[in-house]
This record gives structure tokens, C-alpha cells and sequence, in this order.
């Protein structure tokens, strides 16, 4: 069982960016299936989280909910990110999601990215933004990306299989299906990043920590 998750960053109930993230999901399990794999999708919310996103940059720890969808994605085959787009770029909640992820969480973890905005103005927010923030944390993104203005989601009406965001919506979703459900073209760490909780349990010993600075940094 394959598993897709999609972090959306929508403000409003109901909001065009969870929309767009439905949309996406449902099309990466069709995708999925397609290649005669099974697949669910989850679906992680960031407005719910933004008070203990605030409490987490101050004390370094998550809780609850947050402890939970962040472990959400840890596990997750593929992930779909949505953002509605705020001054020409990402949300602020949107950034502090992953900003608190620990290193090497999205390591090799293939992605579509995506956004929604008033206008198609801001359509290059995918690649000035979106695309530079995943390559740096180590992530795979596939190369369509999905942007969606008001006059899109008019122009699909009842039927969401029709449209030309209907049709980049399915680009994507096999994008990221023939990476999640193929071959594994693309490569995963070798080197395994150890997680704050497992460093509590076991810490490090300060030789290893030595030993390991000597070897110099791994390689990706």
C-alpha cells in the first residue's frame, strides 16, 4: 500500500487550496491504481496546527496533533503540497510547516508541488518559490507543478475530470505515480538521519560524533 499525503494550507473553510489538494489526491491514487498498485491518501491540514506551529519554534518540540502529522509525512510514499500564495510566494504557515521538519525528513521523497492565487499573475510562484524551497531540503519534485487561479476552478463547473487544470492536475499525479508506484528510479539516502526521539533514547556517543565529523559530510 502505497501512501500519498497531501499538506494543504488553506485559511478558509471551505478554501480553493484544499480544493486544488483534493483534486490532486484523488488523481494520485487513480494514478496509482493504474499501475496495479493499491493506494490511500491522508490529508494533513495546516490551519488547525497553526497555534502549535508557533509553540514549536519556541520550544523546539511538537505536540499532539502536530507531533502526529509531521510523523504523517515521515512515512508518506509521495507528498502533494498546496499554498495559496501570499505576496508572490508561499504562506507563512505553509514555510513554518517545513521548517520544522527535522533534517533529512523529505530526503528523496518525491513531490508535486502546487498553488492557488487569485490571478494567474502569480503562476511563477511555483518555480521562484516552491521548487528552490524543496530542492534544498533534499526532495524530488516532479517536473509539473500545479497552479490554480479563481478563473480555473470556474472554467471546470460540475465536472472536475474536465478543464485544463483537470489536465494538469492528471499530468502531475502520473508524474509523481511513476515514481512512487515504478521501479524506484529515483534514489533514497543510503545514510539513515536519526530522529530527536531516537537520539533521546540513544544518544550519540561524542567518539562516533568525532568520527563522523572526520569522514566529512554524506553525500547526495
Amino acid at each position: 500500500m502505497k501512501r500519498i499525503v497531501v499538506v494543504s494550507a488553506g485559511l478558509s473553510v471551505p478554501s480553493s487550496t484544499r480544493l486544488l489538494a483534493d483534486m490532486l489526491g484523488e488523481a494520485a491514487v487513480d494514478a496509482i491504481h493504474d499501475r496495479g498498485q493499491e493506494a490511500d491518501v491522508e490529508i494533513v491540514e495546516l490551519r488547525p496546527l497553526a497555534h502549535a506551529l508557533a509553540d514549536h519554534l519556541l520550544t523546539g518540540f511538537p505536540t499532539g496533533e502536530l507531533k502526529a502529522a509531521i510523523e504523517t509525512v515521515r512515512r508518506a510514499d509521495g507528498l502533494i503540497v498546496v499554498t495559496p500564495v501570499f505576496s508572490a510566494s508561499y504562506s507563512g504557515l505553509f514555510k513554518t510547516f517545513f521548517d520544522v521538519l527535522e533534517l533529512g525528513v523529505l530526503d528523496g521523497k518525491p513531490i508535486v508541488v502546487a498553488a492557488t492565487a487569485g490571478t494567474a499573475r502569480h503562476s511563477l510562484v511555483l518555480d521562484h518559490a516552491l521548487r528552490p524551497l524543496f530542492s534544498y531540503l533534499h526532495a524530488v519534485v516532479v517536473p509539473t507543478g500545479v497552479f490554480a487561479a479563481s478563473e480555473d476552478f470556474g472554467a471546470i463547473g460540475g465536472d472536475v475530470g474536465t478543464g485544463d487544470l483537470a489536465k494538469r492536475v492528471n499530468r502531475a499525479a502520473n508524474e509523481l505515480a511513476a515514481v512512487v508506484a515504478g521501479p524506484g528510479d529515483v534514489p533514497r539516502p543510503v545514510q539513515h538521519r536519526r530522529s530527536v526521539d531516537e537520539e533521546f533514547a540513544s544518544p550519540t556517543s561524542f567518539e562516533d560524533l568525532l568520527r563522523a565529523a572526520s569522514d566529512g559530510p554524506p553525500e547526495y
